[in-house]
């Protein structure tokens, strides 16, 4: 069986010049669509800040522009992949909002707008699969889908400003996680979205705060899922400057890359 492994594609044109011939399952590791506006406005806010400058507002306007990239990108991608190959994906935090209705609705009522609902474009494409948080048998293997979370190691770890109220909601989050993997039992692949805390996942991006530089951004909870239950391959993304592969015991640990990166499983051979 061939597998494609696709990084975090952030709607890079890049991925559909990937070849499908002879590829049985695509698997992606969240993210795929891009959210440049929201970013570089992210960014600049932390210049502003710095300069004693007050943020740049978001108003219904931005709030469609953003909604709407995510939106025509990802189905973009995925489109490509699904009409030849079954694929299949978790969310990264890239996105997540737009299948949480309760979320966007809120969006909807501040702003007095309609925004595009994500699953109401991934339920209309042909041989995809978005899994959340669960496991599929395809073809003979157990493979487990882990879509992103904040969890406690990442806020003890960045400090954010609103240091206990995400404290609060990470340790929520963190529990719904470990009820999680109890389920994902003799799994053949894991993918997830960010990478086990300590391997493949420190920040050296330079656009970051530089306080954030040099820090661990992998989780905690799928470090020690990794060395109990020892799936064979994880399969993740979101720390870009991570790029590679470790092994923990006899599992070996991708984080794939972004915007074009990919990797490929046949068999024992592997590029």
């Amino acid at each position: 069986m061939k597998i494609l492994v696709v990084g975090d594609s952030h709607g890079s044109e890049k991925v559909k010049k990937i070849s499908l011939k002879g590829v049985d399952l695509v698997l992606m590791t969240g993210d795929v669509g891009k959210a440049d506006m929201a970013r570089e406005r992210y960014f600049e806010n932390i210049e502003r800040k710095k300069k004693g400058l007050g943020e740049l507002e978001y108003d219904g306007k931005f709030c469609r522009l953003v909604y709407r990239e995510i939106y025509d990108s990802t189905l973009d991608i995925l489109r490509y992949f699904s009409k030849k190959v079954p694929t299949y994906s978790i969310l990264g935090n890239v996105g997540m909002r737009m299948v949480k209705n309760k979320e966007v609705e809120k969006e909807e009522r501040k702003y007095d707008i309609k925004l595009p609902y994500l699953r109401d474009g991934l339920n209309k494409l042909k041989d995809f699969h978005l899994v959340r948080n669960g496991v599929r048998n395809i073809e003979g293997l157990r493979i487990g889908f882990l879509e992103y979370f904040v969890g406690t190691s990442w806020v003890r770890e960045f400090k954010p400003s609103d240091y206990k109220k995400s404290l609060k909601n990470a340790k929520r989050e963190t529990e719904k996680v470990k009820g999680i993997l109890k389920n994902f039992k003799d799994l053949d692949i894991l993918v997830c979205h960010q990478p086990p805390y300590g391997i493949l996942d420190k920040m050296t991006n330079k656009q970051a705060p530089k306080h954030w530089y040099g820090k661990h951004a992998g989780s905690k909870v799928i470090l020690d899922y990794i060395k109990k239950k020892q799936p064979r391959y994880v399969f993740c993304g979101h720390i870009h400057e991570g790029k590679g592969m470790k092994k923990i015991g006899r599992t070996e640990i991708y984080n794939v890359g972004c915007c074009g990166d990919y990797i490929i499983l046949d068999g024992k051979d592997k590029s």
